[in-house]
């Protein structure tokens, strides 16, 4: 008995600890300059976004101060076809208003922290302490490729592995 408490204990050690990067996140960011369309313009793989190409993501104020999502992007196998995902996001502690939640899937939520955005609010680059999200995201559906590489330089210096990302866009 006592080997199994001891094993479920270890176990328990390990599947709560993971390891975070050390993010800073953009320090003045105001939520109401966020609001709107913008297109992803690169991003790590991850499973809700495989097979898409032409990704937005909407971001609407609601009067509580919370936010719709509405992530769209086209099947590349038929080009006809749009997927849509809509959620919510919400800043857990107003002192760090880059910190977002976000859910799709109510009750599980995700930390989505705006890194950098420029001060007109035209690119972002968007991820989370785990380090297996981050997003290059643009007001425009192509971005300056000497701002995307300083985006990627900079994600990198945090711990991304830059080298996997992939265009959110269909050229």
């Amino acid at each position: 008995m006592r080997y199994l408490i001891s094993a479920l204990a270890a176990l328990f050690a390990v599947s709560c600890s993971s390891a975070y990067l050390a993010l800073d996140t953009a320090t003045e960011f105001e939520i109401e300059k966020y609001m709107g369309k913008w297109y992803e313009i690169y991003r790590l793989p991850n499973k809700f976004e495989e097979g898409l190409e032409d990704i937005t993501a909407k971001y609407e104020l609601t009067d509580d101060g919370k936010v719709i999502v509405t992530n769209e992007g086209r099947l590349i196998d038929d080009k006809s076809r749009i997927k849509q995902a809509k959620g919510r996001a919400w800043i857990p502690d107003p002192k760090e208003p880059s910190k977002l939640k976000v859910s799709f899937f109510w009750p599980f939520s995700g930390d989505y922290w705006v890194l950098r955005v420029d001060k007109e609010y035209s690119y972002a680059l968007v991820g989370d302490p785990s380090g297996k999200y981050l997003w290059i995201l643009s007001r425009e559906r192509v971005l300056d490729p000497k701002i995307v590489l300083e985006l990627k330089e900079y994600a990198s210096n945090l711990g991304f592995p830059v080298e996997n990302m992939i265009s959110g866009q269909a050229y």
